[in-house]
């Protein structure tokens, strides 16, 4: 019996233009890099706590400076291959995956490639932007259109979620867990100029056509309704990280 193939949610064309744009956007001054930085720091400590010691490394995501990380050895954007196919190398005893893996997809068949591109022992650290996240952006939306409100954020992923996904993907021994980082805006287009910076913004297959003037005004007031008493808007980024050793 035939496997079926995954459903086309997100669209590969969508998805390296929306990275090719941050990559160009990371080079202004004072482009957004907050949820970029929180995740190489929380990589480096998650290193140290675990006292690891890895002689190959790969980190797979975009970073505007190669980091120091121990053992690196191959850093590739996510377009230096098909993440739904092997690695091209394998062997490595760390892979880092940084805000790549949740706009994929097939997620499985990405975990399981990653898999088996550890030796022995390796470790797999993975971290995205999951479910709780950005509720104020989600509430401004369905505000814009609210009789027909067309799909223009992601599905995210909970904890739970991906404590499955690699269990399916045959990792040996699993750690989720989440962290949250709360960001204030004083408008919406403050918020998507930081989300473009960082390549947070819409790679949906069936995208639909961008906010009409009436509609786009409509998502600005929403979300400002929630603002405090200083004019801002608390935004909440929920990072779930996935770490999974193969034994």
């Amino acid at each position: 019996m035939n496997s079926a193939e995954p459903p086309q949610i997100f669209s590969k064309a969508r998805r390296r233009a929306v990275f090719d744009r941050m990559r160009t956007r990371q080079d202004r001054d004072g482009a957004a890099r907050f949820l970029l930085d929180e995740t190489l720091d929380d990589f480096a400590e998650r290193i140290a706590f675990m006292q690891l010691r890895p002689q190959r490394s790969l980190l797979v995501g975009f970073t505007k400076e190669t980091p120091t990380l121990p053992g690196l050895v191959s850093a590739e954007t996510p377009f230096d291959r098909d993440e739904e196919s092997p690695l091209s190398q394998g062997g490595f005893d760390l892979i880092l995956a940084m805000h790549t893996l949740a706009t994929v997809n097939d997620l499985p068949g990405a975990l399981v490639h990653l898999n088996r591109g550890l030796a022995r022992g390796g470790v797999m650290i993975a971290t995205f932007v999951g479910a709780g996240s950005l509720a104020n952006l989600r509430r401004a939306m369905i505000a814009a259109e609210p009789d027909r409100p067309a799909a223009r954020m992601h599905p995210l992923i909970d904890t739970r979620a991906a404590t499955a996904l690699l269990e399916r993907a045959g990792f040996g021994r699993l750690v989720v867990d989440s962290s949250s980082l709360q960001v204030a805006y004083r408008s919406l287009d403050q918020l998507v100029d930081d989300l473009r910076d960082q390549g947070l913004t819409n790679q949906l297959a069936n995208a639909a056509a961008p906010l009409a003037r009436p509609a786009a005004a409509r998502a600005r007031a929403a979300f400002l309704e929630h603002a405090d008493e200083q004019g801002r808007v608390v935004e909440t980024f929920e990072l779930v990280t996935a770490t999974g050793w193969k034994v």
